[in-house]
């Protein structure tokens, strides 16, 4: 997987981390079709990376993502190529299955605002860590819109189906302190500290069973929406996947020499 330096979607791979970065400050890292294809296919080469064992998701300046670019879309509703539905299915139905469903953890750093889609984008992942300063806003019915890029499924997971209907009907924003209380957020830290403390925790993933890690996803989605018999089943087939893998052997015979077992990966 090369890496890139420059463009709406910025890569940087080290240490098993694959850093995603929305790079286009000047407008608040909102989401143009040029950003959304760079970002698909971002995430379609990490997620297939071998070397890539965590994600983060963060953004350039001071916002995260505020979803949508309105300005394109505006004028794409004046010459009649407008139309969302198309944006829906061919960029952030994709982007966000593979958020939440790629063989590895996610975590989303929110440096700044998170709103719309970009909301959305950090509820799919498995850790939101924001700074104080950072904030979420359901702005989908503030411009006459329905929720978008998985929110009506990731939300309610997350907060419980009132409490997600009462966030998506009547918007506003959501601070950090409020994210913690509900829910939305995993840890909330500092500004300054907010990279660090997502390079502790990306380097904790990047240095574990990452094809557990990737069953464990895959668990937790399935019984989602399968009754306990279909998810039983599930978990025995995952049981038997990373059962069969070297970090397990390798964990088992660290366990047996008490010894702080080494993970690769695989």
């Amino acid at each position: 997987m090369s890496e890139s330096t420059q463009g709406p979607v910025v890569l940087e791979l080290e240490g098993g981390v694959a850093t995603v970065r929305l790079n286009r400050p000047e407008a608040m890292n909102s989401l143009d079709n040029a950003t959304k294809d760079a970002l698909l296919a971002t995430l379609r080469s990490v997620a297939q990376d071998p070397e890539a064992r965590v994600v983060v998701l963060t953004g350039t300046g001071r916002a995260f993502c505020v979803g949508q670019d309105l300005k394109e879309h505006v004028a794409g509703l004046r010459d009649g190529s407008g139309e969302l539905g198309v944006t829906v299915r061919e960029h952030y139905n994709p982007i966000v299955t593979l958020l939440a469903t790629m063989d590895k953890p996610v975590v989303a750093a929110l440096n700044g605002v998170a709103a719309g889609a970009g909301a959305s984008l950090a509820f799919a992942a498995d850790f939101r860590l924001l700074a104080d300063t950072a904030s979420f806003n359901l702005a989908f019915t503030g411009i006459a819109l329905s929720c978008d890029t998985g929110s009506s499924w990731t939300l309610p997971r997350l907060v419980g189906v009132a409490k997600a209907k009462e966030l998506l009907l009547l918007g506003g924003t959501i601070c950090a302190d409020e994210a913690d209380r509900l829910g939305l957020a995993t840890r909330v830290v500092p500004a300054e500290e907010l990279p660090a403390a997502t390079a502790e925790l990306a380097g904790r993933l990047a240095a574990g069973p990452t094809i557990a890690y990737g069953s464990v996803r895959r668990a937790v989605g399935f019984a989602a929406s399968h009754d306990l018999a279909e998810s039983l089943e599930n978990e025995g087939e995952l049981m038997a996947r990373t059962g069969a893998t070297q970090d397990h052997r390798d964990a088992v015979e660290a366990f047996l020499a008490k010894e702080k077992p080494t993970f690769h990966g695989r």
